[in-house]
């Protein structure tokens, strides 16, 4: 038997209080979080567990990035996994016509989810099925922003990022309560200012922006 996915009511509206949208964007996250569900029942798409709060816990903690990067045109969203942040992004700025949103994702069943799912929320998202490494070696665009949420590492996660972020993009990257302990190994292998942003929907998190990281070795590309 299959368990119930029920959202905890006014769970929707909390989310929407921390990180408010207009009813045309709230609609395309409607759809989302309905194809979630429905597909949530056939793969694991997110921790069961926070599907309650799955509003919070996951819209919301995406949305906040739009703030941290209003110009922003081009993103890239590393590890894409069930599209936080990047669907949610899209969904954002599904408006602008010079937005894209490119979600990087090596697993075939989830990188389906995120075709099917950018499908149907209309979104301006471009799905790219392959390793991160191999993607950063062929994107030939611009990016502005580079994202990633639950990948890595934040050591590992520069090391992935960095060769897109040459031409100057910012790097935001969600964090939660080790995220001390991840900047203090991050710096033996690569040289960042960060700036940390706490996040609204969770008092122990933060969002890790830098821009410029350089490696101190080789070692840390490699990492």
């Amino acid at each position: 038997m299959r368990p119930r996915l029920d959202i905890a009511a006014g769970d929707r509206e909390q989310a929407l209080q921390l990180t408010p949208v207009s009813h045309e964007i709230a609609a395309r996250l409607d759809r989302l979080v309905e194809m979630l569900l429905d597909w949530q029942q056939r793969i694991n798409l997110v921790a069961h567990s926070t599907i309650p709060t799955v509003w919070t816990r996951h819209i919301s903690d995406s949305l906040q990035l739009i703030d941290l990067a209003p110009q922003a045109k081009v993103w890239i969203d590393l590890g894409s996994g069930a599209g936080f942040p990047g669907l949610v992004l899209a969904c954002a700025l599904a408006d602008d016509p010079q937005a894209a949103v490119h979600l990087v994702e090596s697993n075939g069943k989830k990188a389906n989810f995120l075709r099917e799912a950018a499908a149907h929320t209309g979104v301006p998202a471009k799905i790219h099925h392959v390793r991160i490494e191999d993607f950063a070696k062929k994107f030939g665009a611009r990016p502005d922003v580079i994202t990633a949420r639950a990948l890595a590492p934040l050591s590992e996660t520069l090391g992935l990022a960095h060769p897109l972020s040459k031409t100057g993009a910012q790097g935001l990257f969600l964090k939660g309560q080790d995220v001390a302990f991840e900047l203090t190994e991050a710096t033996k292998y690569w040289k960042f200012e960060p700036v940390l942003v706490p996040s609204k929907t969770s008092p122990s998190s933060r969002i890790v922006s830098v821009r410029n990281w350089q490696p101190r070795s080789t070692k840390a590309v490699r990492r």
